[in-house]
């Protein structure tokens, strides 16, 4: 039997996705189409009223802003963001996991403090924007000259930004900040750390102390070392008595439920939501299920979905806790003239999205079926297993920023338009939600989710593929984005409060 080019997400929905491009004149659900459907994008299976809910998942995406007759596309022209909610129905069960799952193991490098590494990096941290280039100076000549000598250090790592100075001393701006390069100072993928002030900056070197293991964290300031150069010289001398140290560690076993990974999308289309983000779903639950953590996040992206959310939460705390992630958002895009529903951005209604609640409603997927164990503050410590949720902005290098300053020690990426990422010191697997971008973007992507919409693989069959590769990757396979030398530039911390 051919395959349809076209699929019905739930049986309450009154609009079917195309598979695939979908001629004028061809049947869909016993309706005739009339016009092109693109593959992602929506097409009527019934007439809609003017103002009526449109549906999908089983849930409302929108509401009509013209009468829409079957067969018609269903898009930006004639659907438009309202804020409903449709009751959440009940929760079905998590992906099952076998003894087998629970049991494994990867190889990884146990810190001094019992924690679970993925990468053996060596990071160097600027605390200020004056100090960045200085630490790319540091980082360059140091993959230069030292680490050909240790096959153990993954690399060093330069952490810059465009922060630290200019800012009040106090307040939100200073506090995500602060804890945002505390969080990848003790970064259990760092096996050593220095981080360069220039000396007369707000974000002061002494606001870090000297936490961590012994001579494997250090810090100066430019202006006490003599200058740029002199900094550089001084930091080698550093380096390579913190390599002595770092070069040493091993692989070891350890539970998979060490493995804390972080849930992310970008470059969305109408694929993601049914192909690679529920997939990721299933990974994200067997790993919950055998103690690991998953971090899913983007406030701004689970927007309209978050009462599926927080009907998954293990307590009423948690439950309000997510709720006034919420509220903050609606106060915060008030107060700046903005609107939640601006977020699709043009590409992703190229690729079939059209409201923030659609968008939502496919990006929630991530977290797949698990309760939701705990609500996090942007970049703080992650410390609860299962699923958890931590508060970010949809923009993707700052929700995973402050994911890796949470505690991840992977991240895991959705895309359906071609995002290119990396996030070290965690390696970054990317995932695919159409074929037809694998094909032409297969350098950067590590596992095709298209073959979930052409009907060659199963969601939980796909998900298992996921899983598998997370566990290869927090033994050491290096992922695509690391082959390429992604994951330098890609270190934002969320930007708070005034500039000053």
């Amino acid at each position: 039997m051919d395959k349809l080019p076209w699929i019905i997400l739930s049986a309450g929905d009154n609009v079917a996705v195309a598979t695939a491009a979908i001629a004028p004149g061809s049947t869909v659900a016993g309706i005739e189409t009339r016009q092109k459907i693109d593959p992602g994008h929506k097409v009527a299976i019934s007439d809609i009223p003017l103002g009526a809910a449109v549906v999908k998942y089983g849930q409302a995406i929108g509401r009509t802003t013209a009468d829409v007759k079957a067969g018609d596309h269903v898009h930006s022209h004639n659907l438009h963001f309202e804020n409903d909610r449709l009751a959440a129905t009940a929760n079905s069960a998590p992906e099952t996991a076998t003894g087998e799952d629970k049991a494994r193991t990867f190889m990884g490098y146990r810190r001094a403090d019992g924690r679970a590494a993925t990468r053996n990096y060596i990071g160097i941290i600027a605390s200020v924007n004056c100090s960045t280039t200085v630490c790319r100076a540091i980082a360059d000549e140091a993959n230069r000259t030292i680490l050909p000598h240790y096959d153990g250090i993954d690399g060093f790592v330069p952490i810059v930004h465009d922060q630290g100075c200019g800012m009040s001393s106090t307040g939100d701006g200073m506090n995500v900040l602060h804890r945002t390069l505390a969080g990848y100072t003790r970064h259990v993928n760092f096996g050593g750390v220095l981080m360069i002030g220039l000396g007369c900056e707000v974000n002061q070197l002494t606001l870090y102390g000297q936490s961590g293991a012994g001579a494997s964290k250090r810090h100066f300031n430019i202006q006490d070392a003599g200058g740029s150069r002199r900094a550089v010289e001084r930091a080698m001398g550093m380096l390579r008595e913190i390599a002595a140290d770092v070069g040493k560690e091993k692989r070891v076993p350890m539970s998979i439920g060490e493995i804390i990974i972080g849930l992310q999308c970008g470059g969305s289309d109408g694929f993601s939501g049914i192909t690679a983000n529920p997939a990721l779903g299933v990974a994200a639950d067997l790993l919950a299920a055998a103690g690991g953590t998953a971090i899913l996040s983007e406030t701004s992206e689970i927007y309209g979905a978050e009462h599926l959310l927080r009907s998954r939460a293990v307590s009423d705390e948690v439950a309000k806790k997510l709720d006034e992630k919420i509220a903050w958002w609606e106060d915060y895009v008030a107060l700046h003239g903005a609107s939640l529903d601006n977020n699709p951005s043009p590409g992703n209604k190229r690729g079939g999205l059209t409201t923030i609640l659609e968008k939502s409603l496919g990006a929630v997927a991530k977290g797949g079926r698990s309760p939701l164990t705990a609500v996090y503050g942007y970049a703080e410590r992650v410390t609860a297993p299962g699923l958890v949720f931590m508060d970010t902005p949809g923009y993707d290098p700052v929700s995973a920023t402050g994911q890796v300053a949470g505690g991840a020690n992977m991240i895991a990426f959705t895309t359906g338009r071609g995002s290119c990422f990396g996030c070290r010191p965690a390696p970054s697997l990317k995932l695919s939600s159409n074929s037809a971008l694998y094909a032409s973007m297969e350098e950067d992507m590590d596992i095709d989710c298209g073959t979930i919409a052409t009907g060659d693989a199963t969601i939980s069959g796909k998900g298992r593929e996921i899983f598998e590769l997370i566990v290869d990757t927090a033994c050491g396979k290096k992922t695509k984005s690391e082959l390429f030398g992604y994951g330098d530039n890609e270190f934002v911390p969320w930007h708070l409060g005034a500039t000053l």
